[in-house]
C-alpha cells in the first residue's frame, strides 16, 4: 500500500476581476496541510466549526461521503 502524503497542493482559480499575482498566486505555491476526517470528527458523525464568526457543520455521511453546512 503506497504512504499517504502529509500535504497537498491548492488548487486556485482567480475570481471574476481578480489581478493576477495577488494572494491567491502565492497561496497556491504552498502546499496546505493534510487532515485526516478522523482526527476532525474524533468519533463523532457530527463537528462543529468556527470560521469568520460564523458557526459551519461538518457530518459524515452513511456512505463516508461529508457534507459542510452553514
Amino acid at each position: 500500500m503506497q504512504a499517504t502524503p502529509n500535504a497537498f497542493s491548492v488548487l486556485s482559480h482567480p475570481a471574476p476581476g481578480a489581478s493576477s499575482g495577488g494572494r491567491a498566486a502565492n497561496e497556491a505555491a504552498r502546499p496546505a496541510p493534510l487532515l485526516e476526517s478522523a482526527e476532525l470528527l474524533k468519533g463523532s458523525k457530527t463537528v462543529g466549526i468556527m470560521h469568520n464568526g460564523s458557526l459551519y457543520r461538518l457530518q459524515a455521511t452513511k456512505l463516508g461521503k461529508l457534507i459542510l453546512t452553514k
